[in-house]
């Protein structure tokens, strides 16, 4: 299985940069793992909220694949734990997913399709947190969930 982060917005500030590439170089020794920044649409800034999140729901409805398995971050999503997530991430491997994204969406959220084309809608937290942030966390998370199928003291329950 391979995990697939997926992030609109814009390229990761400095001051979150090396948690996200510590994180995920940790990561790549249980899985392979790529991230990648989708750029918010051209003239974004002209476009009402809803078009905006429109054109970014058609650009991932285009990237994705059949096979692929979607967990979509939102705040309206199912909390999980992080043996919760361990679980999660290890049933879907159980299962042979090819795939699996995690994907966060831009400035206002996923648009419907995308939410239900998802395979599993997430919530991180009852809190907001900047993009930036959430790329940190979402990486920490998965890291940590990697641990815990392993049963590395990196958690401690």
């Amino acid at each position: 299985m391979k995990i697939h982060f997926w992030s609109i917005g814009k390229k990761n500030e400095p001051y979150v940069n090396a948690g996200i590439e510590d994180f995920t170089n940790r990561i790549a020794k249980y899985y392979p793992v790529q991230w990648t920044i989708i750029p918010v649409p051209k003239n974004a800034g002209m476009l009402s909220e809803m078009d905006l999140k429109k054109k970014e729901g058609e650009m991932i409805l285009e990237w994705l694949d059949a096979s692929d398995y979607l967990v979509a971050l939102d705040e309206r999503g199912k909390a999980l734990t992080s043996e919760g997530l361990a679980k999660f991430i290890q049933t879907r491997a159980n299962e042979s997913v090819k795939k699996l994204v995690f994907l966060i969406g831009g400035a206002y959220g996923i648009d419907k399709p995308v939410l239900q084309r998802a395979n599993y809608t997430w919530s991180l937290s009852d809190l907001v947190f900047p993009h930036q942030l959430v790329r940190l966390i979402l990486a920490e998370q998965v890291y940590r969930a990697c641990t815990i199928i392993r049963n590395e003291k990196y958690h401690h329950s």
